[in-house]
């Protein structure tokens, strides 16, 4: 049993090494080869940075100049021309990402579109997703896409803002030119060129004393 894991093992490092040697005669340039795993399937393009610790599944093809920053993790991805994916970014199965957009640290997305230089840069979770060019995703936005029996669809339009700590419940379609308050739970289709706020009042009481 220890040979026959270690023979395994040894052809797990031979195949990486072989596709980290191809992928660097392309012009892939990696600042820590040995650090980074890419599938049987993998397909890259030119000018393309890898930085170190990137675990690249099945199903991945990526476009040319694209840098996907350390910690991150890809899996059946389309990513097109001048994208920026991490740190520490988990792309699942099912997501499609348009020239010129970003992918930022803390940021996990699932069976999504992300359009043209729109960018989720910062602690937001984006799945059964459509969103259009141009559109902020501001950070700790999240996309309630599941209700503990089915899961629904979230559209977000061309130019959107959506503000920090935003909630989506899906199915809600945000239309375009639109901005969401940060702090605000989203459960209504929001018109087009609006401001969708959606909180409680503050309430502060003076010169408080701890009983």
């Amino acid at each position: 049993n220890i040979y026959k894991y270690q023979m395994k093992e040894k052809k797990i490092i031979n195949l990486q090494n072989k596709l980290r040697n191809n992928f660097i005669k392309k012009g892939v340039k990696m600042i820590a080869p040995e650090t980074v795993f890419f599938s049987n399937d993998t397909k890259i393009g030119k000018k393309v940075v890898i930085e170190p610790y990137v675990v690249i599944s099945k199903k991945v093809k990526i476009g040319n100049n694209v840098t996907i920053s350390s910690f991150s993790h890809l899996e059946g991805v389309k990513i097109d021309n001048n994208v920026k994916i991490g740190p520490y970014a988990r792309i699942r199965p099912g997501v499609i990402i348009k020239s010129g957009s970003k992918i930022g640290n803390f940021v996990e997305v699932k069976k999504s579109k992300i359009g043209k230089n729109s960018k989720v840069n910062h602690l937001s979770y984006i799945g059964d997703s459509s969103i259009g060019k141009n559109v902020n995703i501001g950070a700790g936005t999240i996309t309630c896409n599941y209700d503990g029996v089915k899961k629904y669809k979230t559209r977000i339009k061309d130019k959107v803002f959506i503000g920090s700590n935003s909630s989506l419940v899906a199915p809600v379609t945000i239309n375009e030119n639109s901005i969401v308050g940060a702090g605000s739970v989203i459960t209504k289709n929001v018109l087009k060129n609006s401001l969708a706020l959606e909180r409680t009042k503050q309430v502060e009481i003076k010169n408080y004393k701890k009983k």
